[in-house]
């Protein structure tokens, strides 16, 4: 999956970015290199739901979906 993300240049120094696409995923990091990490785990954490808190019901069916 790829992402767009907007990085902003942080007042206090380094850097701060977000995923557009995700509202509310957003991360800070002192380069660049370092804000595209953080912003990547960020997004995977904002992606990941657990299975088994969401209510199915008997006929329902999970598949994954690679976008």
């Amino acid at each position: 999956m790829k992402l767009k993300v907007i990085i902003h240049t942080a007042e206090e120094g380094g850097y701060w970015g977000e995923v557009p696409a995700i509202p509310g995923c957003a991360s800070q990091g002192e380069t660049v290199e370092e804000l595209l990490e953080n912003l990547k785990e960020a997004a995977e954490g904002c992606l990941n739901v657990e299975i088994d808190k969401v209510r199915i019901e008997k006929d329902d069916r999970i598949m994954e979906l690679t976008v």
